[in-house]
């Protein structure tokens, strides 16, 4: 986060100092307060859109729709993340994030995605405990060291600080973010001034389509790396 910042302040100076070395301040000063009253505009726009679907997505966990969809999303959540226990809270989670994106509410999935996130990293620890428990079990119980024979199989877990499967397997699906309808990109184009603001939604659900079967991929052969 601190290299962003260095960076983006970093590119503001160098456009600042060029325009002042080539006289276009002027220039820069209209850019920047006509930059600032889109960006107020857009925002009051999108606040709109947002809160209508935010709204949504919270009548249909209240409404027991979203625990609906996770049963029918199931066999597919089962697919991307194998050893990903059927009832863990992370299945809810990752359910709401998933359909948000698929409806491009990429308000709507950060906190269902932080959420997944959290649990994820819980599991994690959780198979960390479970290994050390199993581990120093297997080392009491048995005879002395020179004539033992270790039958103890670490788990999935990783180590402390690393990621899990699930963890990077969600990270990835949502950079690819499957969008069938691509509300952030509708509002855009709406807010300057688009003929057909919808136009690109077929554009939209063929490219994230290929990126998100193209992540599943990925994900899928990694997986298979690491247990081999």
């Amino acid at each position: 986060m601190d290299m962003l910042n260095y960076l983006w302040a970093g590119m503001i100076f160098v456009g600042i100092l060029f325009g002042a070395f080539h006289g276009k301040m002027p220039e820069i000063t209209n850019a920047a307060l006509d930059s600032s009253r889109e960006a107020v505009t857009l925002c009051i726009t999108m606040v709109g859109v947002m809160s209508f679907w935010v709204g949504l997505m919270e009548i249909a966990e209240r409404s027991g729709v979203l625990e609906s969809a996770a049963g029918k999303l199931r066999p597919l959540i089962r697919f991307l993340f194998p050893a990903l226990p059927a009832n863990h809270p992370a299945v809810s989670a990752i359910t709401a994030n998933f359909i948000a994106n698929f409806l491009g509410l990429g308000w709507a999935a950060t906190p269902a995605g932080l959420q997944a996130m959290k649990h994820l990293a819980d599991l994690e620890d959780e198979r960390r405990k479970n290994t050390c428990s199993a581990s120093m079990s297997a080392h009491f119980s048995t005879p002395p060291t020179s004539t033992r024979i270790s039958t103890f199989k670490p788990g999935p877990a990783r180590p402390a600080g690393v990621a899990g499967n699930e963890m990077c397997t969600f990270l990835i699906l949502n950079i690819s973010s499957l969008q069938l309808i691509p509300m952030h990109v509708i509002a855009y184009r709406s807010q300057y001034g688009s003929v057909n603001p919808a136009a690109i939604v077929g554009a939209g659900i063929l490219s994230t389509a290929i990126s998100t079967g193209a992540a599943i991929l990925f994900c899928k052969c990694m997986d298979r790396s690491r247990s081999s």
